[in-house]
């Protein structure tokens, strides 16, 4: 009697291994799953941050371009307002098109103010706004966009007038108006425009 309690004792003890067994691979499973849970967790809180922190550098990135941009449109349009000061000192008036500052017809020889037509850097265009006077001469030109620039202030002495503006169109370059003695306008730094040739501006 005695070996058969025993003998079941032990297959009670046996049996009981897998019990245990299978009670530690639940544990296992769980605590793994919550471990992968944590790091699937970890995956996507870092992947947001990466998400964020690439829209921010693009962001800025786009901010760096566009204030080059503006550099580059202040620098081509004040080259348009010198070429406009020396085509008015070399024979007086205002040209046509603005072809005409590449070559100046009414002199001989190459005189050229211009080396080329520039394009508009906000727009990637050739085509720029035009400021004429009452005989369709063209006395300043601007930039065709209409995108709200970034700078709004500490411009140059020639571009003040730019200070608050709403649009790049509102930058417009043209010389500026000097009155002789006599009433008439004359050329000084940055040139003039004609008295009594109100400028209109073609939108």
């Amino acid at each position: 009697m005695r070996r058969v309690k025993m003998h079941l004792g032990t297959v009670r003890t046996r049996a009981g291994g897998p019990r245990v067994a299978a009670g530690r691979w639940a544990r296992y499973s769980t605590a793994r799953a919550a471990a992968a849970g944590f790091t699937y967790m970890g995956v996507m809180a870092l992947t947001a941050i990466l998400g964020i922190s690439l829209t921010l550098a693009s962001d800025l990135w786009l901010v760096a371009q566009r204030r080059e941009k503006e550099r580059e449109l202040l620098f081509i349009g004040n080259e348009f307002r010198k070429a406009l000061v020396m085509y008015s000192a070399n024979g007086g008036g205002y040209p046509r098109r603005l072809e005409d500052l590449l070559r100046d017809q009414r002199v001989p020889g190459m005189r050229r103010y211009l080396r080329k037509i520039y394009r508009d850097p906000m727009t990637g265009d050739t085509d720029w706004g035009l400021v004429k006077s009452a005989d369709f001469a063209i006395t300043g030109v601007y930039s065709l966009s209409a995108q709200v620039p970034l700078k709004q202030a500490e411009f140059s002495l020639a571009d003040r007038d730019f200070a608050g503006k709403e649009k790049y169109s509102e930058w417009v370059f043209r010389p500026s108006l000097v009155q002789t003695s006599s009433g008439a306008a004359a050329p000084s730094e940055v040139g003039a425009i004609p008295t009594g040739a109100l400028p209109r501006v073609r939108r």
